[in-house]
């Protein structure tokens, strides 16, 4: 069984690369990780792309100081991969292997390199300047910070009411199915400690068949599958804001439905697995 947190409140302070416009605080300092010699985790942030030029520099604008940016991109047709190239000249620009948001972070996932990895939207909906409060919860002992709109301090200019009533739904599905206490299970901000990645089990990048977590099931896939193997997870307050430019792809009523097909996908493997014996009560 998972365990749940809320949390609200200011990201640490520190130093690292990235943009510090319009006050965007920096990744801060804290126990644990290594990589700048200081004690201080280091942070990659994970960006699927896909025509995001013009909302690009919205993001870099509100991005706090990160160690590592990484762009995957899904064949755009405008200059997303030039305008991310001269946003951040030192991020690593990649090209995802199928198609679909779930490979995108899949990819992005695959090469990052730090201690921690954050996982945002690139069409502005999602603020980057609140990236130290999901670094903060890992910091302070959980393994994957949950962003949530419904929390104390969150909230959205772009959820439709059948979308929040399809989320609230969902959310009780699966806090019955898999014993969790999710407030918002299809919100796609979240953060987690790298070394944690093997637990989520993500679909193999390097074969050209499109797979089941290429699309945008793949929140709830990385959800229950944190959930089901016993990590901390603690929800962080967010608030979403509308897409700034161009039209999103999720559909309400088709990804709706391919998430409830994951949740019984799901719910399949985790009886599966709690039927094998472990090997002490197969002696």
């Amino acid at each position: 069984m998972a365990k749940f947190a809320v949390i609200d409140q200011d990201g640490l302070s520190g130093k690292a690369v990235g943009s510090r416009e319009n006050g965007a605080r920096a990744v801060g300092k804290g126990p644990g990780g290594s990589a700048d010699g200081a004690g201080r985790p280091t942070v990659t942030v994970v960006i699927p792309t896909r025509n995001e030029a013009r909302n690009l520099p919205y993001v870099a604008k509100r991005m706090p100081a990160v160690d590592q940016i990484v762009v995957v991109d899904g064949a755009s047709v405008d200059n997303t991969v030039d305008v991310a190239r001269e946003l951040w000249p030192d991020a690593l620009i990649v090209n995802q292997s199928r198609s679909g948001k779930g490979n995108a972070l899949a990819c992005g996932f695959e090469v990052s390199s730090c201690d921690i990895v954050v996982m945002i939207d690139a069409d502005g909906s999602t603020d980057p300047a609140e990236i130290p409060d999901f670094v903060a919860a890992l910091v302070s002992g959980a393994d994957f910070a949950k962003g949530s709109r419904f929390t104390r301090s969150g909230g959205s200019d772009d959820i439709t009411q059948l979308r929040r009533f399809g989320n609230r739904g969902l959310n009780w599905l699966v806090n019955q199915l898999f014993d969790t206490s999710f407030t918002d299970l299809c919100y796609g901000y979240n953060a987690f400690w790298r070394r944690h990645l093997p637990v989520l089990d993500l679909p193999r990048t390097d074969v050209p068949e499109a797979q089941w977590g290429d699309g945008f099931e793949i929140e709830t896939v990385i959800n229950v599958r944190v959930a089901r193997n016993g990590l901390k997870i603690q929800e962080v307050s967010s608030f979403e804001g509308k897409r700034i430019f161009g039209r999103s792809n999720l559909n309400a009523v088709t990804d709706g439905l391919r998430v409830l097909r994951t949740i019984g996908r799901e719910r399949r493997l985790h009886r599966a697995a709690a039927a094998v014996p472990s090997p002490l009560h197969s002696r």
